[in-house]
């Protein structure tokens, strides 16, 4: 593992200009009191209200987290939840310069309710969303001026389309990339964007695409890769597959299937797409390989799953991850 030693060494300052839906995740934690007498629902006292980066953001906030200095590109509203990602990015010492406050547009907002006995794990009882998407007509001035600025001092660019019409693949193609890698994590539109570096959707996301089902079959999973770089064009492909590993698919290589770091057991799968992204694309930037990246992104990806809620992983849990060898 030294060489992916010596390639984390080089995540430090490195300029990743992440272009994406900015997501602001709410938790609300509560302890149980008692059932309520209006309907069959639990009655929570109310604990904590914690709003961190989610979406785009977090793909920010991972970056941060381990080494890099982020620059984000992306527009928030003129609302509570907006303001709170600009002052949690702004206390970071995160540029949100590349941010733009629009008045039309209401931050897309992820809000999970979670309940538990006192001292105890709380779960998930409910998820209400809010907020997005762009209407027809009011893409904002500037965004795109912004984009190709920030990019001619990067080091990479990552694409994070959480389907809130910001990101569009005429945008995304028009961008001069002057040579650096560019990624792109597309949630509803992975077929929409090509001609990129290297793209991370799940094994779901895939399948979607396709309109196959791949299960456990690897001769399926290898036809869909396959067929899906083709189709896009783009120099690589790692499909994140679950407790089942990743699988990285290169140009006129052989495909390199990576077992699940860590256990198999699960806590929390939220954001996990937003971390192993950063670090593959921040990895790209340091000067890695494919495999390297993609090597180190699946130690981060079974770090992150381990932890509730949504959270970075760290540049010294990585670290101690790759220096453990496991």
């Amino acid at each position: 593992m030294t060489d992916l030693g010596a390639l984390l060494k080089r995540f430090q300052g490195r300029r990743v200009v992440v272009f994406g839906d900015l997501v602001a995740d709410v938790f609300v934690y509560g302890e149980i009191s008692r059932i309520s007498r209006e309907a069959p629902v639990l009655i929570l006292n109310h604990r904590e209200t914690q709003v961190v980066p989610g979406g785009g953001a977090n793909a920010i906030h991972n970056l941060w987290a381990l080494g890099a200095k982020p620059i984000p590109v992306g527009i928030v509203g003129n609302d509570s939840e907006g303001q709170t990602l600009v002052r949690y990015f702004s206390r970071l010492g995160i540029d949100t310069g590349g941010i733009r406050v629009a008045k039309s547009y209401r931050t897309p907002t992820k809000m999970r309710i979670l309940g538990g006995a006192v001292h105890s794990q709380r779960q998930q009882i409910v998820r209400m969303d809010s907020g997005g998407p762009l209407r027809a007509g009011s893409f904002p001035p500037g965004i795109e001026t912004r984009l190709r600025r920030a990019v001619r001092q990067a080091d990479a660019l990552l694409v994070s389309d959480y389907g809130y019409g910001l990101v569009t693949p005429q945008l995304v193609a028009g961008i001069r990339l002057n040579g650096i890698p560019a990624t792109i994590d597309s949630r509803f539109s992975l077929e929409s964007f090509s001609n990129m570096t290297a793209a991370t959707p799940n094994e779901p996301e895939v399948e979607t695409a396709l309109g196959i089902s791949i299960g456990t079959d690897l001769k399926k999973l290898e036809s869909a890769g396959r067929t899906l770089l083709r189709r896009l064009k783009h120099d690589a492909l790692l499909v994140t597959r679950g407790k089942d590993g990743m699988a990285l698919f290169k140009r006129g290589k052989k495909t390199v299937h990576i077992p699940i770091h860590g256990t198999d057991e699960i806590a929390d799968v939220t954001g996990a797409g937003d971390t192993v992204i950063a670090t593959f694309t921040l990895a790209l930037a340091a000067g890695g390989t494919y495999e390297a990246a993609a090597r180190l992104a699946n130690y981060a990806g079974g770090i992150v799953v381990m932890k509730y809620g949504t959270r970075p992983v760290t540049y010294e849990e990585l670290s101690a991850a790759v220096g453990a060898g496991l």
